[in-house]
């Protein structure tokens, strides 16, 4: 089987998910979708940290732990079903990128709950474990890319200018239609890196 890697870029209550496999040294998209983490699409589950601050500790404690269950098993699916309908087409999705913000480690939920800044970078961390979780339970394994850090890491890895390698994540889009925005560029500029690396 062919090899492919997928590449995620979260926000609050989804990600953007993009596969990609490597066809004669170049990249090609084979799956673009928009995995919502939460079973309801509203501020409240979508921003749990944000939901739990206004919660009495232990209640907090327990929103967040149920949210995170339901994301891990949204992500789960997602990536399942992926992994079969590229598996379909005679691909192995075996490895993962997931792109970070800052990759700072969080204090305990009280500390977390005590600091505006910090819940922000909660939200966004509580669904990147949601993903983490999906790949190992999918058997993949996935590699983390500092977002702020990802097109110098791919000019050097791919051995291309910026300019081109910008150009190039919007020609990938070419054909799929609409989304095709910096989330999808940046999961699959992650995936490609990912592809490349193993080579």
């Amino acid at each position: 089987m062919k090899q492919a890697a997928v590449g995620f870029r979260v926000h609050s209550g989804w990600s953007a998910l993009v596969a990609v496999s490597i066809e004669k040294d170049e990249p090609v998209v084979l799956s673009r979708e928009r995995v919502h983490l939460v079973g309801t699409f509203i501020y409240k589950f979508r921003q749990p940290y944000h939901t739990a601050e206004r919660m009495p500790l232990e209640k907090a404690r327990a929103f967040v732990d149920e949210s995170l269950v339901e994301a891990k098993r949204l992500a789960c699916g997602a990536l399942r079903s992926t992994q079969k309908q590229l598996s379909n087409k005679g691909y192995e999705l075996a490895r993962g990128a997931l792109l970070l913000a800052s990759g700072r480690a969080l204090p305990d939920l009280e500390n977390i709950l005590k600091s505006h800044a910090l819940i922000h970078t909660a939200d966004g961390e509580h669904f990147r474990e949601a993903l983490r979780h999906a790949c190992a339970a999918c058997g993949m394994r996935i590699a983390s890319f500092k977002e702020r850090e990802l097109l110098d890491l791919g000019v050097k890895t791919l051995r291309t200018k910026r300019e081109k390698l910008l150009r190039r994540l919007t020609e990938l889009g070419t054909g799929l239609g609409s989304p095709w925005t910096q989330d999808e560029k940046y999961a699959a500029l992650a995936a490609w890196l990912v592809l490349a690396e193993a080579e």
